[in-house]
C-alpha cells in the first residue's frame, strides 16, 4: 500500500475512534477522492487496509461503510484480547521482573491520580495503556500488531455502545494484577484477567438514541474541497460553466 494510502487510512482510523464517523457511516470512494485530492484507486486501498481491522465493511454493489459490530462480535472481541492477554501473563516468567514491574506500578499510580481528581476520561486512557505496555514487555512483534488491531475494534465499540465503567474497580484490578505477577501467580493472574475482560463487557450498554452523523469532510477534519466537474468554456473563454458530476 503507497504512503498516501496509509496517510488516509490513518485519518479515517483516528476520525472512527474519535466517533467523529459513526457506526454505518457511508465511505463514498469519489467523495474521498475529492477531499484528499487523489485517486480513487489510492481511497479503495486505504479502504481494504481498515476493512482488514475491522473497521471499515465492504459490501458488493454497495460500497464502503463504517463498521457497526454486533453485540455477539463485541464478546468475540473481548473474549480474544482475553486469550492475547492470558498468553501473555505465561510469557512473563521468562522476562526481568524489576523494569516489568516498575513500568507497570507506575501505570497504576497515574490511574490513581487521575480517579482522585475526578478525571476518569484520563484514567481510562491510562488503563488502556496498562495493557499495551503489558503486551509490549514481550517483545513479540505478531502479538503487538495482533492486540493493536483487537484495541481498535473495542474503541470502536465506544462509537455504537454507551459505556458505564467502573474505572475505579478497573484500576483496582490493575493493581491486584501487577501484585499477582510479582509474585509468580501466574494461573490466578490469567483467571483474573478473564474476570477483568468480563467486566470491561458489562461495560456497555446498547445505545437506543440517535448517532450524530455529519458531513464527510467535517467528520475527516478537512475543508470543503470543489467537486470533480468538468469546466466548459464559452465564447471567448471569459466565462464558464461548471457541470458537477454526480456519488458514484
Amino acid at each position: 500500500m503507497s504512503g498516501r494510502s496509509e496517510q488516509i487510512a490513518a485519518t479515517i482510523c483516528e476520525a472512527i475512534l474519535a466517533h467523529r464517523l459513526v457506526p454505518g457511516a457511508k465511505l463514498g470512494e469519489r467523495e474521498l477522492a475529492e477531499i484528499f485530492e487523489v485517486s480513487r484507486i489510492v481511497v479503495r486501498q486505504a479502504l481494504i487496509r481498515l476493512s482488514e481491522d475491522g473497521l471499515v465493511t465492504v459490501e458488493r454493489n454497495r460500497g464502503a461503510f463504517v463498521a457497526k459490530p454486533s453485540l455477539a462480535e463485541a464478546v468475540e472481541v473481548f473474549e480474544t484480547l482475553t486469550i492475547v492477554e492470558q498468553g501473555v501473563i505465561a510469557q512473563l516468567g521468562n522476562r526481568p521482573r524489576t523494569s516489568l514491574l516498575t513500568e507497570l506500578r507506575g501505570n497504576v499510580e497515574r490511574q490513581k491520580a487521575a480517579l482522585a481528581n475526578g478525571n476518569e476520561q484520563l484514567a481510562g486512557e491510562f488503563g488502556l495503556e496498562f495493557h499495551d505496555l503489558l503486551v509490549a514487555l514481550t517483545r513479540n512483534r505478531v502479538a503487538i500488531e495482533l492486540h493493536a488491531q483487537l484495541k481498535r475494534r473495542a474503541r470502536l465499540l465506544e462509537a455504537l455502545y454507551r459505556c458505564d465503567f467502573d474505572h475505579c474497580q478497573l484500576c483496582d484490578e490493575h493493581e491486584r494484577l501487577v501484585a499477582l505477577i510479582d509474585r509468580k501467580q501466574w494461573t490466578r493472574a490469567q483467571q483474573l484477567m478473564d474476570e477483568h475482560y468480563r467486566l470491561v463487557a458489562r461495560g456497555y450498554r446498547i445505545d437506543d438514541e440517535a448517532l450524530l452523523m455529519q458531513p464527510l469532510h467535517l467528520a475527516l477534519g478537512k475543508p470543503m474541497k470543489t467537486p470533480i466537474a468538468a469546466v466548459r468554456k464559452k465564447g471567448n473563454g471569459k466565462h464558464a460553466q461548471r457541470i458537477t458530476g454526480g456519488e458514484a
